[in-house]
């Protein structure tokens, strides 16, 4: 029927949500999809974020990835991306998480917004979103990938909702007012005191206000614009680090704060899944 999904995005959803369920990480998705372009990823997120809020999961808010000139050059894609944040990937800042609930996590520190209203108009702008924002907190996110090796592109990815995982939010809210976000520094480091990352607020895009202006306009042109009480997750601020079992890592964000999670248990091996037909 019209505006029905094709076949390869609905086989590439198959297997994106039997890698999730089986914890093995499968083949990259591409290899099923008619093309590469955006809206054909988004086609299959949109499946996922369908499978999602039908298994009872609610959504909490958007992110945006690779916004970091460094994370593009690690994963070797060019643009950024974007996904929905789901209830149940909000880790309590703090909190240990269990390794062996993830595949091949990595984690990176950003700084995440709370609105107070939608982000809809024709006529959006930086001023715009600053107006729209509640408070802005330090934040983690543990990006984690269902495409094994991160063998990823563009396509990938926004397929895969932005490689997304968990994130952990700081305790410390901070009007966002007339911040300059692009000055702020952040350090990562775990619990031996090493600094495993580092940059500044004009990493993520130039500056992490113009990133979530993209992101609203992305959403709005999408027709799922950012609706008040969401979370944005505005990218990472340096290079992502790949996680180690039983490790803490804490991110300084400049005067916005620190934010801290940990990881315990072992994540079992995994290997390249062959590609599988539709999930039971």
């Amino acid at each position: 029927m019209p505006g029905a999904p094709s076949a390869g995005v609905e086989s590439a959803a198959e297997r994106l949500l039997a890698a999730a369920r089986s914890r093995t990480p499968c083949s990259p998705v591409r290899d099923v999809l008619p093309d590469g372009s955006a809206e054909t990823a988004c086609a299959v997120q949109t499946l996922l974020t369908r499978h999602a809020l039908r298994s009872g999961k609610r959504i909490v808010g958007r992110k945006i990835g690779l916004t970091s000139a460094a994370v593009q050059r690690q994963l070797g894609v060019g643009q950024p991306d974007f996904g929905v944040l789901f209830d149940d990937m909000h880790v309590t800042a703090g909190a240990v998480v269990d390794s062996a609930a993830l595949l091949q996590p990595k984690i990176e520190a950003e700084i995440a917004f709370v609105l107070c209203a939608d982000l809809d108009s024709d006529g959006l702008d930086a001023d715009a979103v600053r107006a729209a924002v509640d408070y802005v907190v330090p934040a983690l996110e543990i990006v984690d990938s269902r495409i094994a090796g991160w063998d990823i592109t563009f396509a990938d990815t926004v397929a895969d909702n932005a490689s997304s995982g968990l994130f952990v939010l700081g305790a410390t809210a901070t009007e966002l007012g007339d911040l300059d976000l692009r000055s702020v520094k952040m350090t990562l480091v775990d619990d031996s005191g090493a600094t495993l990352s580092s940059g500044t607020g004009a990493a993520c895009l130039g500056d992490p206000v113009e990133a979530v202006l993209w992101l609203a306009r992305t959403c709005r042109d999408l027709g799922s614009p950012l609706r008040a009480g969401e979370i944005v997750l505005s990218g990472a601020l340096g290079p992502m680090v790949t996680v180690a079992e039983d490790a803490m890592y804490t991110a300084t964000v400049g005067e916005l704060g620190t934010v801290s999670a940990g990881f315990s248990g072992a994540r079992r091996h995994v290997t390249h899944a062959r590609p599988v037909g539709a999930a039971g």
